[in-house]
């Protein structure tokens, strides 16, 4: 007899493509079937059959402070009785803003967007304008979302223009996308030789977050501004995930290093539908209209996740959770490693304070090609096996897995206790 969840999957099959409004929902790639979430509170889920997962996926990274936060809720409902949207201009824009400027102050200037995929998508075209170039550089396995210039796969090699990874993107949108190596300068430095004078910008995911998570090898990240600068093209940071995820001052502050431009998600509202892109103010005052770059948004700065965001932001400055999710995200990743090679399964693991992957069937991984070596038919046989012990993990060996201030030492012992249970069953 089907569960209620696959009874939805055929539904929503019948009026969405593949099931789903975003494809890995869809679980192809662990060869199962989703359950539809009813609600959820803390590290917590419950799916319409009723059954309750530990949360990984925090809806892929924004909810750090966990589900329905009390003050995050206590928020939105207050705005909620003034109105959904205004598409006008209200003081809460503002003070999100500031509180990002504040935390952030390599961000002299931003404006609010809707989605990351809009913050990234916007920041390139103010890179092409402000050096009027037109080729951008970016990384195999990093996703900066789903703009055209951004899907982009190797044509004849990671170091010459790209070719659409898309059907639907076109051999012009593609064509001044050039693919590098991610942690190799070496590959880098040869876009730049071979294009001198053509790249407008280079976009990085400071920590790689979407080929699973990869940190940059040490000097990485300096030697990517190091060459923007030598060669006179803008350095973008992509924080759609690290961005007060790392710690208040995202990537930038962790790392040491300063780009030009920097892309924000949705954890600056708390995990509604929000996003934003800012930096240098030489460079924002070129936009409209103030400027001549142009980007527009009915629903930019809505007020419902404007009051989430500034809820999020005061309650991280106030109490400063990075270290205990850290240490938390470090147990589970150690707990989980040792697990494995009692069961005699071959893995690593790559984390950065509170976000991390597991990688089977590999010894390390870092970059996009050492990550394509993992095991993917056994993590999807581990995924199931998880879910069916009430842990939810991302449905893709090539996520992050992400700890929130709503887990603490005793969720983390019941995971590793459902993971020793699970790993019997593969």
């Amino acid at each position: 007899m089907p569960t209620k969840s696959e009874e939805y999957f055929e539904k929503a099959s019948s009026c969405m493509p593949g099931g789903v409004n975003s494809p890995v929902r869809a679980f192809k790639s662990v060869k199962g079937s989703p359950p539809f979430i009813l609600s959820a509170k803390g590290a917590c889920m419950t799916d319409v059959d009723g059954r309750q997962y530990t949360d990984y996926v925090a809806s892929w990274g924004p909810l750090i402070l966990g589900h329905a936060h009390d003050a995050v809720v206590a928020a939105v409902q207050e705005k909620v009785t003034r109105g959904l949207s205004f598409g006008a201009c209200h003081p809460d824009e503002i003070r999100l803003a500031n509180l990002i400027r504040e935390n952030m102050p390599h961000i002299e200037l931003l404006r609010l967007v809707n989605s990351g995929t809009e913050a990234t998508m916007s920041a390139l075209r103010l890179a092409r304008a402000a050096t009027g170039r037109d080729g951008v550089i970016k990384f195999q396995g990093c996703y900066h979302g789903h703009a055209d210039s951004f899907l982009i796969a190797a044509g004849s090699g990671a170091l010459t223009f790209g070719t659409p990874s898309s059907p639907g993107v076109t051999a012009g949108a593609a064509k001044d996308t050039l693919l590098a190596s991610y942690n190799d300068l070496s590959s880098v430095e040869k876009c730049f030789a071979e294009n001198d004078g053509k790249i407008a910008c280079l976009i990085v995911e400071p920590v790689a977050g979407n080929m699973g998570v990869i940190p940059p090898a040490e000097g990485f990240l300096k030697g990517l501004r190091d060459l923007c600068d030598k060669h006179g093209a803008l350095l973008i940071f992509d924080e759609v995930i690290t961005g007060f995820r790392l710690g208040l001052g995202g990537a930038s502050e962790y790392f040491g290093v300063k780009p030009d431009l920097t892309a924000l998600g949705k954890i600056i509202g708390g995990g509604m539908p929000v996003g934003a892109f800012g930096g240098r103010a030489d460079l924002m005052r070129m936009m409209s209209p103030e400027g001549s770059v142009y980007q527009a948004g009915t629903l930019s700065g809505n007020p419902l996740a404007c009051a989430a965001g500034i809820a999020t932001i005061e309650t991280l400055m106030k109490e400063d959770p990075y270290e205990r999710i850290a240490a938390l995200a470090e147990k589970l990743a150690e707990g989980t490693l040792a697990n494995l090679k009692e069961a005699g399964i071959k893995a690593t693991g790559n984390r950065v304070e509170s976000m991390g992957t597991i990688f089977f069937g590999v010894d390390s991984v870092g970059n996009f090609a050492d990550a394509m070596k993992s095991d993917t038919e056994l993590y999807a046989r581990y995924h199931a096996a998880m879910l069916g012990e009430g842990v939810y993990l991302a449905p893709s060996q090539f996520e992050a897995s992400f700890v929130s201030t709503a887990h603490d030492d005793e969720i983390i012992e019941q995971t590793l206790a459902a993971q020793r249970r699970a790993l019997k069953k593969l």
